[in-house]
């Protein structure tokens, strides 16, 4: 017995260090496990916070296009509204329901890369060749045949003085393939997909082209800062 006695001290002993160590790296990934959560926890509550304040400021901006919509004789269904004060990664591009109070589609939105525009910040402009986004009010036009996305693009009419010029500059809606479906944010969407024409993801522009064919009146499209 005498002689064995050493072997089982030392299995016993063996057998706690293991059982000591296991219990330490359980107790250790479970901290991991809830640091993790709280921090996902706190980002979901960020993002909701967010989201609440996004829908705060669309739902001012569509409570007027509602208005103007009806004095223009334009879409009471529909407007669709640009806000470029946002991060070019994040969507920006919104398509509002009337009857819903409520976002039907968005997607991401390039602007124009010209008079010195950066990826972070469009320099706006409604001179002709100047490749620059304009600010203000527009109404939809004729569909027509594009080179770029899902080959479809629709006419815009500007209404005011800081975009009258946007059919004679050939401003359109229109997708373009590599602006992407979901947001990319913090990263910026690149200079160069566009002239000064809202530039959506092919998905969403599926989804406008079965919305604007459909309407029977030209919907209001709002770019603002």
């Amino acid at each position: 017995m005498k002689t064995y006695f050493p072997i089982i001290a030392a299995i016993l002993l063996f057998t706690g260090f293991v059982s000591f160590i296991c219990y330490k790296s359980n107790n250790k990934s479970t901290k991991q496990t809830e640091g993790a959560e709280i921090i996902e926890s706190s980002e979901s509550k960020q993002k909701k916070e967010e989201r609440k304040k996004l829908y705060a400021r669309l739902k001012a901006k569509a409570d007027e296009a509602k208005v103007y919509s009806k004095q223009q004789g334009l879409s009471s269904k529909h407007c669709i509204l640009i806000d470029f004060s946002i991060h070019s990664g994040k969507n920006r591009f919104f398509v509002w329901d009337f009857a819903k109070d409520s976002i039907k589609y968005e997607s991401l939105c390039c602007h124009g890369y010209g008079q010195k525009s950066t990826q972070s910040k469009p320099v706006f402009s409604n001179v002709e060749g100047s490749y620059s986004s304009s600010l203000g009010k527009y109404k939809t036009g004729a569909r027509s045949y594009s080179t770029w996305g899902i080959n479809v693009h629709y006419k815009l009419h500007g209404l005011e003085k800081t975009n009258n010029n946007a059919f004679k500059r050939i401003i359109v809606l229109h997708s373009h393939n590599p602006v992407a479906n979901k947001e990319v944010y913090p990263k910026h969407l690149p200079l160069g997909w566009s002239q000064g024409c809202p530039v959506i993801n092919n998905e969403i522009m599926r989804k406008c082209d079965a919305l604007l064919k459909e309407s029977k009146k030209p919907l209001l499209l709002w770019i603002y800062n």
